[in-house]
């Protein structure tokens, strides 16, 4: 396990099952989290339970300090989230870990955007245009997010897609220190991929978490 600090501010905003599962492996890994959202005495409680490497903010203020901000909540929450807060997330790195999908009312889930759509794609046109969008931390379920991290000998595998290779450093620090290990796809238009029922999906084609050795076979499958 990496033993250095981060010096990257990260804000995850929402205290669902995935933003739960980031915060606790990146704090695990000693990366320091903001944690935010609408409710911040729920903030507060959960952020005091992860120690000191985790603190809580009110949203605007979290993503005013952060360099990366990560929007833990529904896809079409997301859609709101970038219009609300357009002004304070200029310059910031955004990392987009959202499944468009529903329940389908037979026990399962389905897509809620055309089949041949991907979130990734749909959000990274909303977002501003001094910003870099990167799919991330979405391509697993909230259970494996947390059983599969840090796993020896060899680490899981966490894909991301993303345009701007500059910021490749920063992401995939990010992804070692959750306690994976960072597989890059190619741009956003590959996003689709490491969404829900995309082939290298978890609940997709790939259904299962894979290693380096293992995910290199499979993203040359296609």
């Amino acid at each position: 396990m990496n033993t250095a600090v981060s010096t990257t501010k990260v804000a995850i905003i929402g205290l669902g099952n995935i933003g739960k599962a980031m915060a606790t492996n990146l704090t695990k890994g000693n990366q320091p989290v903001i944690i935010a959202s609408r409710d911040l005495d729920k903030a507060k409680e959960f952020a005091t339970g992860l120690g000191s490497s985790a603190t809580a903010e009110e949203i605007t203020v979290a993503i005013k300090n952060a360099d990366i901000v990560i929007p833990a909540v529904y896809f079409d929450k997301i859609k709101e989230f970038l219009k609300t807060y357009a002004n304070e997330l200029a310059g910031k790195i955004i990392i987009d870990v959202s499944n468009p999908i529903a329940p389908d009312g037979k026990g399962g889930f389905k897509k809620i955007i055309d089949q041949d759509q991907s979130a990734g794609k749909i959000l990274s046109e909303l977002t501003p245009a001094d910003t870099v969008f990167v799919k991330a931390f979405g391509t697993l379920g909230a259970g494996s997010l947390v059983s599969a991290a840090f796993s020896e000998p060899e680490r899981n595998v966490l894909f991301y897609a993303s345009d701007n290779t500059n910021s490749n450093n920063k992401i995939e620090a990010l992804i070692t220190a959750s306690g994976f290990a960072p597989f890059h796809i190619g741009g956003i238009d590959q996003s689709i991929r490491i969404e829900v029922f995309g082939d290298l999906h978890e609940f997709g084609a790939l259904g299962k978490t894979v290693t380096l050795e293992e995910a290199g076979k499979s993203v040359h499958q296609r």
